[in-house]
């Protein structure tokens, strides 16, 4: 079956919902940092029908959904379209107040942070995001170093945009601990 078929069945074959995207290795600024990583789960996000962006979620060791802000990890994000880095910040922090209240400024402080973090991105670009208690979040943009935060109320609501009970995608959620949520 020629290559361009074969991927247009397993894009029909991956129809709704979460599909899981075959991966054989880390990306390198992540296997550089973490040798021993593994991917523990992936899915994709879809908004009304439409593929946004592919995640997978990679540890260097076990992760539990229950306590996963106290473990190291790190989400890659694979973008299957064209976005603003300005409209990837905005819909984060929107996400972000879903999960509580923010304190007065810090929502503007956090949407400076991540629109300085997050370039326009086209279809097939990563943004990878790593993250472990104690230590500066860090973000690569297709494999290059593109910032650090050191705020860890930060880092730890965006990465519960993903991973947190209280996710607007529960089923990606689930899927990206590998169906262990």
């Amino acid at each position: 079956m020629p290559l361009q078929r074969r991927q247009m069945l397993g894009l029909a074959l991956a129809g709704a919902g979460v599909a899981h995207a075959r991966v054989s290795a880390a990306p390198a600024e992540l296997a550089e940092r973490w040798p021993q990583l593994r991917l523990v789960g992936s899915g994709r996000l879809r908004w009304f029908g439409l593929r946004i962006v592919d995640a997978r979620l990679w540890a260097p060791g076990p992760l539990s959904a229950a306590d996963w802000p106290q473990q190291a990890f790190a989400l890659e994000l694979q973008y299957a379209r064209s976005l603003e880095g300005a409209a990837i910040a905005q819909r984060s922090l929107d996400e972000m107040r879903r999960q509580g209240p923010m304190a007065p400024g810090q929502a503007e402080r956090w949407l400076a942070t991540m629109s300085t973090t997050f370039p326009d991105v086209r279809d097939g670009d990563r943004l990878t995001g790593s993250y472990e208690a104690g230590v500066p979040a860090r973000f690569h943009f297709n494999g290059g170093f593109r910032g650090e935060w050191r705020d860890a109320a930060l880092a730890r609501q965006f990465f519960a945009i993903w991973l947190a009970p209280q996710t607007s995608d529960p089923a990606l959620r689930e899927a990206l601990f590998g169906g262990r949520a």
